[in-house]
Order: structure tokens, then C-alpha cells, then sequence
């Protein structure tokens, strides 16, 4: 693995109500880039997206049948754990729900794994009621390998590392088992409202 690489700096923007933004951040106007490792480059047509784990049966969908699913354009603010934050960013994609209600599960927790065998886990609660989305277009463009494309999930009210790139599939889980950061250091849940940026937090 190669260490963390800056796309840019950014520049940061003084003129935001402070109330939107969350202890400790900062507002870029730009996106920045943060990544452990290289960036992969994953063909639509060799992508997949799988829920397997602790359910009935897995399921999996090609690129061209995610696409299909009815889409979903979500404005959110997003919140990295190294401090920068990023207002209004407009997304379109599918929403977790619809794809979770296509498996059986008594599962609680999940596990989102993704090329470059980066791993990150999450309550259920926390990707349902509206919350979560898997997401192929940002500001109106095929998102960008560099930002997690061809898709990348979005979990928008927590720290951006749970919103893992380059997104693959979940593993549905009935215990919580920490991924990639969690282990190495990062809060298991990640609320940017209550900087729960790392194990002691």
C-alpha cells in the first residue's frame, strides 16, 4: 500500500452558517482527495455490486441493472474526519433500502468491501430509513475513480470514511465486526456532531 494521497488542498469558505457545520470542521469549496493506497480503475462492465452474508440468499447486480433501479438525487453535507467539510454536494444514485429489501435477513450490522480491499462496518439503522445511498453520478457526472467511482457508498450524516469508494457489495453480519480504519484506530461509529473521530472519542 502507498501512503495517503491529497488530490488538492482546496480553498476554504468563511461565509456558511456555522449551525451546518459540525465541531471542529472546516468548509472547503473544492474536493479534496484522500485515499489509503492506489486508486482503482474498474470497468462498468466488470463491476458488480453483491448482499451476501447473514441472508437467505445473496443477491448481486451487474452495472447495467443498478442503473436501472429507480435513482435517487440526494443534496447532502458531507463531513471528513480530517477536518474538512463540504456543503450542498448533489448526488444521484440508488437508495440502500431498495436494495436491502431484495435479501431476507435478521442481520443487524454490515460490512461494505470494496476494491483495493478496503472495509468499513455499519448499524443497519444507519443505512436505512433514507439515510444511505450507493451512488454512480456527483454533480451531474459519472463520478470519478478518484472519488470512489465507478460507485461509492454515501452515509452522509456520519465521517466520510464510512461512505467507502470504489464500493463492491455488503456483507451482512449479526455482530459488528470493525473494518479497515476501525481497526487501525477510528471510532467505530463516526458521528462528525460528536467528533467521534477515534477509539477514545
Amino acid at each position: 500500500m502507498t501512503p495517503i494521497s491529497r488530490g488538492f488542498r482546496g480553498r476554504r469558505r468563511p461565509d456558511v452558517d456555522p449551525a451546518r457545520v459540525p465541531p471542529g470542521q472546516y468548509v472547503e469549496t473544492d474536493f479534496p482527495v484522500l485515499s489509503y493506497g492506489p486508486t482503482p480503475h474498474r470497468r462498468t462492465e466488470d463491476w458488480s455490486f453483491t448482499i451476501e452474508g447473514a441472508v437467505e440468499q445473496p443477491r448481486t447486480w451487474s452495472w447495467d441493472e443498478l442503473i436501472a433501479l429507480p435513482r435517487e438525487t440526494p443534496t447532502v453535507d458531507i463531513h471528513c474526519v480530517t477536518k474538512w467539510s463540504k456543503l450542498d454536494t448533489a448526488w444521484e444514485g440508488v437508495s440502500v433500502d431498495l436494495l436491502l429489501d431484495e435479501v431476507e435477513t435478521d442481520a443487524g450490522f454490515l460490512t461494505a468491501f470494496s476494491d483495493g480491499d478496503y472495509t468499513t462496518n455499519l448499524a443497519l439503522e444507519d443505512v436505512t430509513g433514507g439515510r444511505a445511498w450507493v451512488v454512480h453520478t456527483f454533480d451531474g457526472a459519472p463520478l470519478e475513480p478518484e472519488h470512489g467511482g465507478p460507485a461509492r457508498l454515501l452515509v452522509p450524516h456520519l465521517y466520510f470514511w464510512k461512505s467507502a469508494k470504489w464500493i463492491r457489495g455488503f456483507r451482512l453480519t449479526e455482530q459488528d465486526e470493525p473494518g479497515f480504519w476501525e481497526v487501525n484506530g477510528y471510532h467505530n461509529r463516526g458521528d462528525p456532531w460528536r467528533e467521534q473521530r477515534y477509539w477514545n472519542d
